[in-house]
């Protein structure tokens, strides 16, 4: 089962430029040692150059380099932040999303988990109908199919999430059109 974090970076990113069409410089956080990490940086660089913007790649490789990273952000003149996807990113969403809100940095986030629990906007695959599918392929394989001759599974759902709360908190407001695009909407 693949979830395409690599390929909705530049997507993610598209959705925080109309968020805040005013910052130039985006901060880009990843964890260069997540399997996806190279590929979802791959496609950013061109993205960014197409919307006029400035990227800063931070690393962040340990739980103690995430405060410094968002600090360079900040320091550097990021006008946004953009966390990657990945299973460490992923578990420390309350430490990114409480790191961004003390800094009043506007991100974007790769999982609805990170909306539900204060980001302002996620756009990422289902995590629930990604899980739904691998029981569906457990109960395949424990009824004798062989895993081998089971074909990769991409995530077909991707969501949209805002959460209201956290925008207004920003001072940011989401353009009614985008708004509108939104899978759901935290109030």
């Amino acid at each position: 089962m693949t979830f395409l974090f690599a390929s909705l970076g530049a997507k993610r990113l598209g959705l925080l430029h109309q968020l805040v069409p005013q910052a130039t410089t985006i901060a880009v956080l990843v964890h260069r040692n997540s399997p996806q990490a190279e590929a979802e940086l791959r496609d950013l660089p061109a993205a960014a150059r197409a919307m006029g913007l400035r990227l800063l790649i931070l690393d962040v490789g340990n739980v103690r380099d995430i405060e410094a990273a968002v600090a360079t952000a900040v320091q550097s003149g990021a006008g946004a932040l953009s966390v990657g996807g990945g299973a460490f990113l992923n578990s420390q969403r309350k430490r990114l999303v409480a790191l961004a809100a003390r800094h009043k940095l506007p991100a974007s986030y790769p999982l609805k988990e990170f909306a539900m629990i204060g980001g302002p906007m996620s756009y990422g695959p289902s995590i629930s109908g990604a899980y739904r599918q691998a029981g569906i392929y457990v109960g395949r394989i424990l009824k004798g199919e062989k895993p081998a001759d089971l074909p990769v599974v991409q995530a077909s759902k991707f969501e949209f999430v805002v959460n209201l709360k956290t925008a207004r908190a920003l001072g940011l407001e989401f353009h009614p059109q985008l708004l509108a695009t939104a899978d759901e909407v935290i109030e």
